[in-house]
C-alpha cells in the first residue's frame, strides 16, 4: 500500500540532482536536453519523472527538491509541473555534487533544522521499487538524530570500471562501517574487488541529517562550507541569485565523494537489494533494455539483417537498414548519425571533446 500524506515523516526531505550533461550518452544526451530529461527506457516517462514518482510515494511533495543547472529550469517545470517552484534550485554553473548538496542543504536547514535528507541522482534506473523504498526507510531510521553519513551500496555484477566502489567492514547488522571509497578503478582492480566480496558499487544515493552533512562539510571542505554559510542570510531573498553566482565562480569543482565521503570517519553503507543501473553509458542502457532473439535492442523504424548484440535506434521519419554488425551502436539523433562499437564507453567523451574544438562543433552537442 502506498503511504498516505498523514503518515509521512514531515522532517524527511529528498534532493534530486539533475544538473549533469551525460557526455558518455552522447549523441542522445545533449547539452540542451541531457539524459535525465529523456525517455531512455522507452516507457512513456523520462528518468527524472520516474525518480520523482518513486519518491513522492515516500516523502511529502513540498519536501522534494530538484537541483539543476539554470538552463534546465523550464525542462524541470514542464516535466514535473506539480513541484513547488521554490523547490527547484538552479545552479549558475556546474561544479559537481559537493556545491549542489551544500546549496540544497542550506536551503533545507533554513526551513527545518531537524531535517533528514535523501540525496539521489535523477537519472538512474531502479527496479523492484518496494525493495528500494524498504532500503531507504532502513537508512532513514539509522540516520535520524545521528551523526552518520549513509550510502546505499549495490552488489557488483561485473568488474565495472565506470562505477565507484565501497569497501565495507562486515557485521551482522544491516548498517556496515565503510572502510574505503575507490572511484572508477581500472579493470584489473575492479576484478580484484569483485573477487574479494567486501566491495560494493556506490549507487550515489546518500542519507543523512542536515546537521550531519553540514558538520562534515565544515570539517572536510571548510572553504566551501564557509562560503555557503556566509550567503545564508541572502537565501530566500532577491539577493540569492547574485550571491550564488559569485560563490559558484570561486568555489571548488568537486564531488561529494572526493570532498567528504572519502575523508570522513562516520560513513556507513546499507546494502540495496534491488536491480540498479546508473544508465551512464550506451552499454549500460543496452543491458537494461529488452532484447530480441539476436540480443539486439531496437527502437524506431528499423530493418535488420545478420545483426546481433547491437543497439539500434532509428526514428519514424526514416527507414534505418542495418546489416552484418555485432556489438554496435547505430542511431539517428537529430543532426547526428552514429555507427560505432557500443561498449567503448570513453570514446563518446572523446568525440565530444573533438567537437568542442571544431568550428560549429557545438551545434552537434
Amino acid at each position: 500500500m502506498e503511504p498516505t500524506t498523514n503518515n509521512m515523516n514531515p522532517n524527511l526531505h529528498v534532493i534530486l540532482m539533475a544538473g549533469g550533461i551525460g557526455t558518455r550518452f552522447w549523441p542522445y544526451s545533449r547539452n540542451s536536453k541531457p539524459k535525465q530529461f529523456l525517455d531512455v527506457l522507452n516507457c512513456g516517462k523520462t528518468l527524472i519523472q520516474l525518480t520523482y514518482d518513486r519518491f513522492q510515494t515516500f516523502c511529502l511533495k513540498e519536501n522534494i527538491w530538484v537541483v539543476t543547472h539554470e538552463e534546465y529550469l523550464s525542462l524541470v517545470n514542464n516535466q514535473i509541473p506539480e513541484i513547488n517552484g521554490e523547490n527547484i534550485l538552479t545552479e549558475p554553473m556546474r561544479k559537481n555534487t559537493a556545491p549542489c548538496i551544500a546549496y540544497a542543504t542550506r536551503k533545507i536547514f533554513l526551513k527545518n533544522p531537524d531535517a533528514t535528507m535523501i540525496v539521489s541522482p535523477s537519472d538512474h534506473m531502479i527496479l523492484k521499487e518496494e525493495s528500494f523504498l524498504d532500503t531507504i526507510s532502513l537508512a532513514v531510521a539509522h540516520a535520524e538524530n545521528q551523526s552518520k553519513l549513509i550510502t546505499i551500496g549495490i552488489v557488483p555484477l561485473r568488474p565495472e570500471t565506470g562505477y565507484g566502489y565501497i569497501q565495507f567492514l562486515d557485521s551482522e547488522t544491516p548498517l556496515k562501517k565503510v572502510k574505503t571509497f575507490t572511484e572508477k578503478p581500472v579493470v584489473e582492480l575492479a576484478k580484484t574487488f569483485l573477487e574479494s566480496g567486501d566491495f560494493v558499487w556506490n549507487s550515489g544515493i546518500f542519507v543523512w541529517t542536515a546537521k550531519a552533512i553540514l558538520e562534515a562539510l565544515e570539517k572536510h571542505l571548510p572553504e566551501m562550507a564557509e562560503a555557503f554559510r556566509d550567503i545564508t542570510p541572502k537565501l530566500n531573498t532577491n539577493e540569492e541569485s547574485l550571491a550564488l553566482s559569485s560563490l559558484y565562480s570561486q568555489t571548488k569543482n568537486i564531488s561529494i565523494d572526493y570532498g567528504v565521503m572519502e575523508k570522513a570517519d562516520n560513513v556507513y553503507m546499507i546494502l540495496g537489494n534491488f536491480p540498479w543501473s546508473d544508465l551512464g553509458s550506451w552499454n549500460a542502457l543496452f543491458e537494461a533494455s529488452p532484447q530480441d532473439e539476436n540480443n539486439n535492442v531496437v527502437f524506431g523504424n528499423v530493418l535488420l539483417d545478420d545483426t546481433k548484440n547491437s543497439f539500434i535506434k532509428g526514428n519514424e521519419e526514416k527507414l534505418l537498414v542495418v546489416k552484418g554488425l555485432d556489438g554496435y551502436l547505430v542511431g539517428i539523433f537529430d543532426n547526428v548519425v552514429i555507427v560505432c562499437e557500443k561498449d567503448k564507453e570513453d570514446i563518446f567523451r572523446q568525440y565530444v571533446n573533438v567537437l568542442k574544438s571544431r568550428p560549429n562543433g557545438t551545434d552537434y552537442l
